[in-house]
C-alpha cells in the first residue's frame, strides 16, 4: 500500500522569528519513504537539520516578518496491515529494565507521577502484571476522557485531563503514560500520521495524532488510548517523554497560525 502523507502550516509572524519544527517521518521508517520529506518554505529560507537527544529529525531556521509558509510531503510504502497489540508479554522489574529505558519511569512536564501514583495503583494495582495492565490502562482512559477538538488546551497535564475527562489525543496518551510510569512500566509519548483507512465513511480532516509505546518483554510496543483500536498506516515522525519534548512546531517569539492541512491518505497504486 501507498500512502500520501504531509502537512501545510501558515503563519503571520511580527518578527523575525526563530523556529524548530519536528515534522519529518521518523528514521525507522525512512526505508519506506518514495522520496525523501524534505521541509520547504515560503518564501525560501536556510534551514539546517539535527538530531534532538531522542535520535528524532529536527529543522531549525529563521522565519522573516510576514506570512509564511512550510510543508512537507512524501509517499510511504506501507504494509497495509492493521495495528498488532501485544496481548501478552513480560513486565520487567525496575532493577531488570535497561538503563536507556528509565528516563521513560520518571515524571515529566505533563505526566505528573507524582500526583497520580496512589490514584493509579488504586485503579490497577489488581491488575495481572505486564501487557493484561496497560491494556487496562487503555480502556480506563479511553472511557474516562470525552474527545473534542474544542476542549484542546496545549497546557493541560495528565492530572488535569484526568480531573477534567475532557481532552484530545495527546490527553489520552499523557494520562496513559503517567497511569505506566506510575506503576513502573516504561512508557514515551509518540507523534506522527494516523490514517482513517478501512474505516467507514465519513471520515474527519486529516491530523497528526498521539499515542504511547511502552516497554514490555525486551521491547517497546504500540498502545493507543484515544483510539483503543487498531488503524492502517500509522506512522511514527518522533517520540519522547511528553508533548514537550516534540512539539511540531516550537516558535520563538509572536505569530499566529493561519492555516493548518494535514494529509493522510491511500496513494494510487504504480
Amino acid at each position: 500500500m501507498r500512502i500520501l502523507v504531509g502537512c501545510e502550516m501558515t503563519y503571520a509572524f511580527p518578527q523575525v522569528t526563530p523556529v524548530i519544527t519536528i515534522l519529518n517521518v521518523h528514521s525507522s521508517r525512512v526505508s519506506d519513504l518514495e522520496r525523501p520529506d524534505n521541509l520547504v518554505t515560503s518564501p525560501s529560507v536556510f534551514v539546517t537539520g539535527y538530531r534532538d537527544v531522542f535520535g528524532n529529525w529536527c529543522n531549525r531556521f529563521v522565519a522573516p516578518i510576514g506570512r509564511f509558509k512550510l510543508r512537507t510531503e512524501t509517499v510511504v510504502r506501507d504494509d497495509g496491515l492493521w495495528d498488532q497489540y501485544v496481548q501478552q508479554a513480560e513486565q520487567f522489574t525496575v532493577q531488570n529494565l535497561p538503563s536507556d529505558t528509565l528516563q521513560f519511569l520518571l515524571g515529566s512536564r505533563y505526566c505528573e507521577t507524582d500526583r497520580l501514583t496512589e490514584i493509579a495503583w488504586n485503579l490497577f494495582g489488581k491488575t495481572p502484571l505486564g501487557a493484561p495492565r496497560v491494556k487496562a490502562i487503555c480502556d480506563y482512559v479511553h472511557d474516562h476522557i470525552k474527545f473534542g477538538y474544542e476542549h484542546s488546551r496545549p497546557t493541560r497535564t495528565a492530572f488535569e485531563a484526568f480531573e477534567e475527562k475532557r481532552g484530545v489525543c495527546r490527553d489520552y496518551a499523557h494520562l496513559a503514560i503517567a497511569f505506566c510510569r506510575s506503576l513502573n512500566i516504561p512508557a514515551r509519548y509518540c507523534t506522527g500520521y494516523v490514517s482513517d483507512i478501512g474505516l467507514p465513511l465519513p471520515h474527519a480532516p486529516g491530523d497528526f495524532a498521539a499515542w504511547m509505546e511502552v516497554f514490555l518483554g525486551g521491547q517497546w510496543h504500540l498502545f493507543d488510548p484515544r483510539n483503543n483500536d487498531p488503524r492502517i498506516g500509522r506512522i511514527l515522525i518522533a517520540y519522547g517523554r511528553d508533548a514537550a519534548d516534540v512539539p511540531l512546531t516550537l516558535t520563538f517569539g509572536p505569530n499566529t497560525l493561519l492555516d493548518f492541512r494535514v494529509t493522510t491518505e491511500e496513494a494510487p497504486a504504480v
